[in-house]
C-alpha cells in the first residue's frame, strides 16, 4: 500500500478555550501522525484557557487562514466558543471548509454556540455540551459522546475529548491507527 500524504488539521484556540479539550484533541492527532497547526484567534499566540493554563499556539490564525487543512477544530470553553462564533474570518473558514465537504469537528459548547448559530447543523446529527444540547436544532443523538454526520464530528465534553480526537483520526486519516492510538492511551 502506498503511504497516503499526511493529514493536517488546524485546532483554533482563544482566551477561555477549554484546556483539556484542546491539548487533549492536539495530543490525540499528533499521536495519530496528523500534522496538526495550532492557530490562536487572538492578537497574541499566547492565550488563556478557561482554567487560567496558557497555551502558546504554533501561529496567529491570520497567518494559516487560507491554508487547506483536512479538518478545522473547535475546542470548547463558552468564552473561547463565544470568541470562534463572533470572528467572521473564523466563519468564514469554516464555511470554505464545509463547502467543500472537507471535516469540520467541534466539542463541548461550540458545536451550540458556534455551528448551530450559523447554520452548519441544519439537518444534521450533533452533540454538544449536555445542559446546551437544547440549542441544537436536531439533537435526537445528542446523548452520544461523538457524533459523526456528513462532514461534521461533535463531541460532548473534557471527558469526551480523547474518544472526540480518536474519532476524527478514524475519519479523517484510518480506524487502524486511531485503534493503535487509543491502545496507546490505555483508554476503556
Amino acid at each position: 500500500a502506498h503511504k497516503q500524504m499526511t493529514k493536517t488539521a488546524l485546532v483554533l484556540i482563544a482566551n477561555g478555550s477549554e484546556e483539556i479539550e484542546a491539548v487533549g484533541v492536539i495530543d490525540v492527532l499528533r499521536r495519530g501522525e496528523i500534522n496538526v497547526t495550532v492557530a490562536s484567534v487572538e492578537h497574541d499566540q499566547t492565550v488563556t484557557c478557561s482554567r487560567g493554563v496558557k497555551i502558546v499556539a504554533d501561529a496567529l490564525f491570520s497567518q494559516v487562514s487560507d491554508q487547506p487543512f483536512d479538518v478545522v477544530v473547535l475546542p470548547g470553553g463558552l468564552k473561547g466558543a463565544e470568541k470562534f462564533r463572533d470572528t467572521p474570518e473564523v466563519i468564514s473558514r469554516l464555511r470554505h471548509q464545509h463547502s467543500q465537504n472537507k471535516w469540520v469537528a467541534a466539542i463541548c459548547a461550540s458545536p451550540a454556540v458556534v455551528l448551530a448559530t450559523h447554520g452548519f447543523l441544519n439537518n444534521r446529527m450533533a452533540t454538544s455540551y449536555p445542559t446546551m444540547q437544547e440549542k441544537l436544532p436536531n439533537n435526537s443523538r445528542a446523548k452520544e459522546r461523538v457524533v459523526v454526520d456528513g462532514n461534521i464530528i461533535t463531541s460532548q465534553a473534557p471527558g469526551t475529548a480523547l474518544e472526540f480526537g480518536l474519532e476524527i483520526i478514524k475519519q479523517v486519516h484510518d480506524p487502524s491507527t486511531s485503534a493503535k492510538v487509543r491502545d496507546t492511551l490505555v483508554l476503556l
